[in-house]
């Protein structure tokens, strides 16, 4: 089984605090996953930390749970799917850093793979279009918050 990478690397002029506040509610990702995302379980220690859990649902395929595995604030948040869905091997990180002027460097990576012929490549393209196109639209999301 093959696994794909989505890699997307962008910058933003909002401030790394909060970018990270905004990317670590669960219920702010659905656009920006192009799933329909809702809080399962809150974390071990922090409402959004390790061990709170999320269920996602993209199109009519069955939903998934991903998990939080890591948390650290304001510049790391990892996840796994720990239930359901085609895809096998799946992690999720999103690293933040400082860039010049204030802004934030986000590093969003996916690994994908599945036992289905053709999916992860598809799930791939289709992520990294959605990410890529949502991050470009953080700076005036968060602006009008």
């Amino acid at each position: 089984m093959r696994e794909y990478w989505v890699e997307v690397n962008q910058d933003v002029s909002t401030p790394r605090e909060a970018v990270f506040e905004f990317l670590a509610e669960h219920e702010n990702l659905g656009p920006l996953l192009g799933a329909e995302i809702s809080r399962v379980r809150d974390g071990n220690t922090e409402r959004n930390g390790v061990g709170s859990v999320r269920r996602v649902k993209v199109g009519p395929a069955r939903p998934l749970e991903e998990t939080i595995t890591k948390f650290e604030p304001h510049s790391l948040i990892e996840y796994r799917i720990t239930k359901g869905g085609p895809l096998r091997n799946h992690i999720g990180i999103v690293a933040l850093s400082d860039v010049s002027g204030g802004g934030t460097n986000i590093d969003y990576r996916i690994r994908v793979a599945s036992h289905i012929p053709g999916l992860a490549p598809l799930v791939r393209r289709k992520l990294s279009r959605d990410i890529t196109r949502s991050i470009a639209k953080l700076d005036s999301q968060l602006a009008a918050a």
